[in-house]
């Protein structure tokens, strides 16, 4: 695998392609286009809008099942950490977007402009972590991942996973490089990402120490919440 700056990323890697335009752009004006391009010309739509606004009744779902302290891992503009922290959780954002951060600030969220693989607050004590609008990508090694999502969360915590969707009647496990793109010709910096289904996280979590806990569909959007079997399940 690429080598790892201490920020989990490769240098000039994710945190300079989230950091910069056209990412930056988008979150700026709250809505797109924007893409994850893949080398072959293939586009992932990224929701922008739905990002910058509040919690839809599939983010309730979530929202509902957010146990103690709560880590959003790449917060993006910050709609669940504002939201968690309206019902009283104890919240925190980290993303690699300086402008994420802004964003989930002004909207009243906690976050920090920080990768899951830099040394964070509260290790092994945050009650529940998620993974969700396609996060399980993050590295583009969802195995090393979840590997760090249980340094960080406490033995008996829970991860809540937002799996992809499966395509043609297949479980999606892909790794590959990105970019952001705009669809007008604007282009981030390359990076490694990973798309996974809820088959294919159940893999992944098994050789990282996780179990399956719970899995649903909302609007079409697949979750799973994952646990370890050192300690008791909270569903």
């Amino acid at each position: 695998m690429t080598t790892l700056t201490s920020g989990g990323a490769r240098a000039g890697g994710p945190v300079t392609a989230w950091s910069a335009d056209p990412y930056t752009v988008a979150l700026r004006r709250g809505r797109g286009p924007l893409y994850l391009r893949r080398g072959d010309g293939w586009l992932l739509p990224l929701d922008v809008e739905r990002w910058c606004e509040a919690p839809d009744g599939a983010d309730r779902t979530v929202l509902g099942r957010c146990r103690g302290a709560v880590l959003d891992i790449g917060c993006g503009p910050g709609r669940l950490v504002s939201a968690l922290a309206a019902r009283g959780h104890r919240a925190l954002g980290i993303d690699v977007s300086p402008e994420a951060v802004a964003r989930t600030a002004r909207s009243g969220g906690t976050a920090l402009h920080r990768s899951v693989f830099d040394t964070l607050p509260g290790e092994g004590r945050w009650d529940t972590a998620l993974l969700i609008d396609g996060n399980i990508g993050i590295g583009g090694d969802p195995a090393a991942l979840l590997r760090r999502t249980a340094e960080v969360l406490a033995v008996t915590g829970s991860l809540i996973v937002e799996c992809a969707q499966a395509e043609a009647g297949a479980d999606v496990d892909e790794r590959c490089e990105v970019r952001v793109a705009d669809g007008r010709g604007g282009l981030g910096a390359p990076f490694p990402w990973a798309r996974v289904g809820p088959a294919a996280l159940a893999r992944h979590a098994a050789a990282a120490g996780w179990a399956p806990a719970g899995h649903w569909t909302a609007a079409g959007r697949p979750f799973t919440v994952l646990t370890r079997p050192a300690g008791p399940s909270p569903y």
